[in-house]
């Protein structure tokens, strides 16, 4: 049985607070597009995104809590995040409130953005 995009997404958020590359990659497409919130820019596909996640995770220590998560009128899923950005001591860095946008193609990811962000 297959997930549902917002089953896949309440997954992914999961295994990326796990660490979990290899769930979170399995939920996306081959070739995603995915935003590279710490350094700037985007990567592409499966490798980028597990090199800057191992990158950014040996130097800072995020969590990801979906908070509602909703279609739009474009098939876009939109999902708003309480983001908590510790370093690796444990102190808090950054908390507030992000706004993702998904776009799935054949029930994979295909590309994500971060499209806002609200202070805390």
């Amino acid at each position: 049985m297959q997930m549902s995009e917002k089953e896949s997404l309440v997954a992914a958020y999961a295994a990326f607070n796990r660490r979990d590359i290899d769930a979170v990659l399995a939920l996306m497409s081959p070739a995603v597009d995915w935003p590279n919130g710490m350094e700037g820019g985007r990567v592409l596909g499966h490798d980028q995104v597990r090199e800057y996640w191992t990158r950014q995770w040996s130097v800072l220590d995020p969590r990801v809590e979906p908070v509602n998560i909703e279609e739009d009128e474009n098939g876009s899923m939109l999902v708003r995040v309480h983001q908590v950005v510790r370093d690796l001591t444990g102190n808090v860095l950054l908390e507030h409130f992000v706004k993702h946008v998904y776009r799935f193609r054949d029930r994979y990811i295909d590309r994500m953005d971060i499209e806002s962000v609200e202070g805390s």
